[in-house]
């Protein structure tokens, strides 16, 4: 985040903020409140300094609007002034090396803290959005260690993800257990998933080794998952087989949460899985719940087709295409045909045509009840 200066006091803020055109801007750290952080807008030939401060494990300003990362307050009120005495319009950059900016108060105060001596890191295991992915030993426990690239914008986007995690607790989500946070790095830790990705191990055991009762097991944990955070008004943004892990007893457990939001939201930029994307959501940016039903048709169809990627025999470029006129895949062999019918419905070019969770994981509880 090139607009984080750091520690810098007020009188410095002032002369960095110079011409004072109306809307430039910079963040800096609290002198006057150790561990909260100051706006500092220019707007009619003088510095307006905001205080931004926690109130319930979040950044807020006016006590009115919440977020969870400096990022996302910073988003906010450059579209909006909200408030302010006026909108941010441009930042002024740090120069040189930028710093780590992260917002780790509420971590330490609600105890999600991991001390590094208790975490002991082996061998890489995989790559996920924000780095390697490693296995580690805590507490004679094995557990899944996230580590964050060294920028000050991924910082914010990996304790976005922390953050939300540690406000959601449920069978079928992928826990977080804590993070490890000092100067040199941090590590987001969760449980560890003995069984990799849901499309590693359709893939790797075929239709010898998968049964239909696996098959309507994992779309019914699944859908489990995705029905809480439905409820808890969350977006995930990036459902699919690869982003649900397989624990050492079979339980699927919906995980990378480094997309997710809450509510209803517009994409601000970056790349998008197109085969996986609801078509409102590669074309207008919106994003909701029923975006998430879309995605959850496809992973229904890679359930059943044991991990091929979807729309096969489309060219990625074409996909677009074909969705816009209606296209949808076929049933994949041995498909139930109640099933099929959960993914027709989901890929319905209109969201608000759309089934919820809620009534989609019913359906799939009936057929799981009468499947050997």
């Amino acid at each position: 985040m090139p607009w984080f200066h750091g520690k810098i006091s007020r009188e410095r803020a002032e002369q960095l903020l110079c011409p004072k055109m109306d809307g430039l801007f910079l963040v800096r750290e609290s002198t006057n409140f150790p561990g909260d952080y100051t706006l500092c807008v220019c707007y009619q030939g003088k510095v307006e300094h905001y205080r931004v401060k926690y109130k319930d494990h979040k950044l807020t300003i006016d006590d009115e609007e919440f977020f969870e990362t400096l990022a996302q307050l910073v988003e906010h009120y450059e579209q909006d002034a909200d408030g302010l005495c006026t909108q941010l319009t441009k930042s002024l950059p740090k120069k040189g090396k930028q710093d780590f900016c992260v917002d780790t108060k509420a971590f330490v105060e609600a105890g999600w803290v991991i001390h590094d001596h208790e975490l002991e890191l082996k061998e890489s295991i995989g790559k996920g959005e924000f780095g390697e992915v490693m296995l580690g030993i805590l507490r004679g426990e094995k557990v899944a260690v996230k580590v964050l690239k060294d920028t000050s914008e991924a910082a914010q986007k990996f304790l976005a993800e922390a953050s939300l995690m540690t406000s959601l607790r449920h069978e079928n989500l992928v826990q977080l257990l804590g993070l490890v946070m000092n100067k040199q790095h941090i590590y987001l830790v969760t449980e560890f998933m003995s069984k990799g990705s849901l499309v590693d191990y359709l893939r790797s055991r075929g239709r010898l080794h998968v049964t239909k009762r696996d098959q309507i097991n994992f779309a019914v944990d699944t859908c489990s998952g995705m029905e809480y955070l439905e409820s808890r008004k969350v977006v995930h943004r990036d459902l699919a087989a690869r982003n649900v892990l397989i624990s050492e007893e079979g339980v699927a457990k919906v995980s990378d949460f480094g997309l997710a939001r809450e509510e209803s939201f517009t994409q601000d930029g970056g790349k998008l899985p197109i085969k996986w994307t609801a078509p409102e959501a590669l074309k207008l940016g919106k994003f909701s719940n029923k975006s998430d039903m879309w995605s959850f048709g496809i992973l229904l169809w890679e359930v059943y087709s044991f991990g091929r990627v979807p729309y096969p025999r489309i060219p990625l470029a074409d996909v677009v295409k074909h969705v816009d006129k209606g296209y949808k895949m076929e049933a994949p062999e041995g498909c139930p045909p109640e099933v099929y019918q959960i993914m027709s419905q989901a890929w319905d070019l209109h969201p608000e045509k759309r089934p919820n969770f809620k009534d989609v994981k019913a359906k799939l509880i009936l057929l799981q009840n009468t499947t050997a």
